[in-house]
């Protein structure tokens, strides 16, 4: 989930800039933030390559009911388990033919303006966009913890408003041990529109995903929201602009959502999506979270009708891959991000 084992931290830049609240805030981001945990990290360096074509260029035409698609295909290494640095991940974008790119909190906190500056023109050259940002805010546990992730909050969305970049993500835990649905919901509602105020002060928005399988939400004492339908409930009494949808193939196949409840969607407010796919042989009801594979890998999840749904809604927003798989963080880097890249060409050839 833009969405949990804890990756390791990334090692600082040698600058003295980031300092003080903000520097506990973005590494709250990296090492809990809305990336599932269980990544594992790393950083190495790679050579500048050519820039290639888009992964949706020349692709054969599907049938997204005459709509041409807008969303963008995301290189967001750290979905993956793979951390590389801000450079790194442009370049490879660049190479494999993204068209967006994974925005690095530290670096973006710490780049004097005219290092800034010459990243976003080499982006612009290779005809990259930013994907979204991880919602730092422990909006889940203490009510200390997030008053003080709160609080933070503006200096951050300062940050992310400097580089340009437009929208954060998170996701909804399926359960909890001591609150029931009313009460979490209250608690949520109050939450997220706090955070919601400080975004729009920004120009921001959040995406907020829900987790569908029925091995997560019927772990704990007291089910919570693992729907899209339950989504909008809360969204529609949250009532706020800033606040959106985070939707992933994963969670609406286990769900077992279908794909006209996508298209009861407004497409303005889906902010970002996850392409993944499911293990054969295993029932809906039986999948796990943390086992999933490649969109279009097995063909389980309809991903056609997916795609096809977001399409005709007019998303614009970044789509990625985030299929938690370990063999992919043990590959050198770039062999892992040519398996995704090609796994997103497979993808886009569906509606382009």
């Amino acid at each position: 989930m833009c969405s949990k084992p804890e990756p390791g931290a990334l090692p600082l830049p040698r600058r003295t800039l980031l300092k003080g609240s903000l520097t506990g805030l973005i590494m709250g981001t990296i090492v809990g933030g809305a990336t599932h945990p269980g990544s594992a990290a790393w950083s190495r360096s790679v050579t500048d390559g050519e820039s290639s074509t888009s992964i949706g260029e020349n692709a054969p035409a599907g049938d997204p009911g005459g709509k041409k698609r807008r969303f963008r295909a995301a290189l967001v290494p750290s979905a993956l388990g793979i951390r590389l640095n801000q450079g790194e991940i442009i370049d490879f974008a660049g190479r494999l033919g993204f068209e967006a790119v994974e925005p690095v909190l530290q670096f973006l906190a710490q780049a004097p303006q005219e290092e800034l500056a010459s990243v976003k023109a080499k982006m612009e050259q290779l005809g990259l966009s930013w994907s979204c940002a991880n919602l730092p805010v422990d909006f889940r546990g203490a009510e200390e913890r997030f008053q003080a992730g709160l609080k933070q909050l503006p200096e951050l969305a300062r940050v992310l408003q400097r580089a340009g970049v437009d929208r954060l993500g998170t996701y909804i835990r399926p359960t909890h041990s001591e609150l029931t649905y009313l009460e979490n919901f209250r608690l949520h509602v109050r939450r997220f529109r706090a955070i919601a105020e400080v975004l729009q002060d920004f120009g921001l928005r959040l995406g907020i995903e829900y987790v569908g399988p029925k091995t997560s939400w019927s772990a704990g004492r007291f089910p919570f929201i693992h729907t899209l339908r339950e989504l909008r409930e809360l969204l529609a009494e949250i009532d706020h602009p800033a606040l959106g949808y985070t939707l992933d193939s994963w969670h609406w196949y286990t769900a077992e959502e279908s794909r006209e409840e996508i298209l009861a969607l407004p497409g303005k407010d889906v902010l970002i999506v996850h392409l993944n796919d499911a293990p054969a042989g295993i029932p809906v009801k039986e999948q796990i979270d943390s086992r999933r594979e490649l969109p279009l890998a097995t063909g389980v999840i309809d991903m056609k009708g997916f795609l096809s749904a977001l399409v005709e809604i007019g998303f614009d927003g970044p789509a990625y891959v985030e299929p938690f798989q370990p063999r992919l963080r043990e590959m050198p880097p770039e062999e892992a991000l040519a398996l995704v890249a090609e796994s997103m060409k497979k993808c886009l050839a569906l509606v382009d």
